[in-house]
């Protein structure tokens, strides 16, 4: 498995830039977007690692990137709203790397948040993952109602900004297909819960939810 560092052009100047590759040839593209950078998110959170690292492991290629204003990253956090056309960004640089392969688009916490704003939407998106989502820090949640691509939602039973409850609440209301992993005592980071996060990504990952 190799990585390749590199900037993609982005709509606020240079984004800083991993991409993991398998072994074989890649089955499909996915994007993973960080935490909210004003509390520190980064690409190489644990959850954002260990996420790409289990798509990887099942034939994906997984790109991280850090969002404006991050790392080495370009521009300035723009609360939301850049942060979209960053992960656009990030998607037309996968069709360009990997012209025709289906598009998958996930992220943790606020970078949940992006993916699904974002992968709701944008053509050629073909699956969604949302890890530790933070449902009680968005205003708006009713354009889950009118997003067609498979999603996967995991989350911790006590995560403060969303717990086991209100998440299986929100997702039985959720067109299908979607599935959703709440794992038992794990907060919103998934402190000393990683194992079981990374594993509910493999085993979605595994069923390839972008052929359906």
């Amino acid at each position: 498995m190799v990585n390749e560092s590199f900037d993609i052009a982005g709509p606020a100047g240079r984004l800083e830039a991993i991409l993991m590759l398998p072994e074989g040839p890649p089955v499909a593209a996915a994007v993973v977007c960080h935490a909210n950078p004003l509390q520190g998110g980064v690409m190489h959170f644990k959850v954002v690692f260990r996420a790409a690292k289990a798509l990887q492991q099942h034939g994906l290629a997984a790109l991280r990137f850090n969002f404006r204003g991050v790392g080495r990253s370009e521009g300035t956090h723009d609360h939301g709203r850049g942060e979209q056309d960053d992960v656009r960004a990030a998607l037309a640089e996968m069709r360009r790397r990997l012209p025709g392969l289906p598009l998958v688009l996930g992220g943790f916490s606020f970078g949940a948040s992006m993916a699904l704003r974002v992968g709701c939407t944008e053509q050629g998106v073909r699956a969604l993952f949302a890890l530790g989502l933070p449902v009680m820090m968005m205003t708006d949640l009713s354009f889950l109602q009118a997003c067609p691509p498979p999603r996967l939602f995991v989350q911790g039973e006590g995560d403060p900004f969303g717990g086991g409850n209100f998440l299986r609440e929100l997702v039985a209301r959720l067109p299908e297909p979607r599935s959703l992993v709440i794992v038992p005592g794990a907060d919103h980071f998934f402190g000393g819960h990683l194992d079981e996060m990374q594993e509910a990504v493999g085993t979605w990952a595994a069923q390839r939810p972008w052929a359906t």
